[in-house]
């Protein structure tokens, strides 16, 4: 239980006392009251008070109190004489526990600060409830990252992705330029290899002369879609193979403020539901601009990601470090070829 407030022997400096507000230290620190005697002579104990404990917290300006034992008081039996030499015992014993308290007070730390160890204790019916240094408060949180969870960076062609729900970082991936997966994998339906629901791929198109967006997409379209859904890295057909293809959309895009474009097909395959290939081109806005291809792959059937999670993405795509540039599938800013 934290103790209530009140003046306190102080942890570092036993020699002096320091103020408890309830929850924590303060920088109040003061000399230690002097100490008083109990009770006047023939007064009595008011009833159906609890009795005053040994080391009592004192508020501000009130002096701590000492009970006595039952031999005597001042003034009662016994004589003053004897009251008197009671009160000194006690409060030799006070200043006693206050030097021995002060013996376990140790060097500083490696880093410079005060260190306090306080020596073991067998606690007995007549010893006061220890006032224990209250616990100190856990560690600040450290301030969040400056990178948005939300976002996949592409460093080498200098944009940033979306991270839609359902969507991932790529884990256990072998192709070094996959910018994100959906959650989980499963079992292809064809040879048994371990197949995900949707993926999409970021690169730079450098083997080819030609510049035009949309000559370029119409050109990979085709290999995008024998890669995703015919054979794959080692000659395995996860699918059983493709049977049929159709081109379901195509257009001029605005992509990180640069003007591309899009070819979406459907798939058909062997084995499986299929999905959706889209292949969209556009402009790098770093190095020598040279084109950037982006590869989306999509499972159909109710365990694909949905169709608008592809608008999603390339609406959100944008350059690193301009997060006020974007684009969207239909709104071409210029001339794509």
């Amino acid at each position: 239980m934290t103790p209530p407030p009140g003046w306190y022997r102080d942890p570092s400096a036993p020699h002096q006392e320091r103020w408890w507000d309830g929850t924590a230290w303060t920088e109040h620190r003061r000399a230690p009251e002097p100490v008083g005697y109990g009770p006047a002579v023939g007064q009595a104990p008011q009833t159906g008070q609890p009795p005053t404990p040994m080391y009592q917290p004192v508020q501000p300006g009130q002096a701590a109190t000492v009970p006595l034992s039952s031999g005597g008081a001042p003034g009662g039996p016994g004589g003053g004489g004897r009251g008197k030499a009671v009160a000194l015992t006690a409060a030799a014993a006070v200043l006693v526990a206050a030097i021995v308290t002060g013996v376990f007070v140790l060097g500083e730390d490696d880093g410079g600060s005060p260190r306090t160890q306080s020596p073991p204790v067998t606690a007995t019916a007549s010893d006061p409830a220890p006032v224990s240094d209250p616990p100190s408060p856990s560690p600040t949180a450290s301030a969040p990252s400056a990178d948005d969870p939300a976002l996949v960076e592409d460093q080498l062609n200098g944009v940033t992705f979306p991270l839609p729900d359902g969507w991932v970082r790529p884990k256990y991936v072998a192709e070094d330029d996959v910018m994100m997966t959906t959650d989980g994998t499963y079992d292809c339906p064809a040879d048994g290899s371990v197949c995900r629901h949707g993926l999409v791929v970021s690169r730079t198109v450098t083997a080819n002369a030609e510049s035009s967006p949309r000559v370029l997409a119409q050109q990979d379209i085709e290999d995008a879609a024998d890669d995703a859904y015919d054979r794959d890295l080692i000659g395995n057909k996860p699918f059983g193979g493709i049977e049929s293809h159709e081109e379901v959309a195509s257009g001029p895009v605005a992509v990180a403020g640069r003007a591309g474009y899009y070819v979406r097909w459907r798939v058909k395959t062997v084995k499986g539901p299929g999905g959706y290939v889209q292949s969209m081109v556009f402009p790098s806005t770093v190095g020598t601009e040279s084109p950037i291809l982006v590869r989306y792959v999509f499972d159909a059937g109710e365990d694909g990601p949905p169709l608008a999670d592809m608008d999603t993405i390339t609406k959100g795509i944008r350059p690193i470090g301009d997060a006020d540039t974007g684009g969207g599938v239909g709104s071409g800013i210029g001339p794509t070829d």
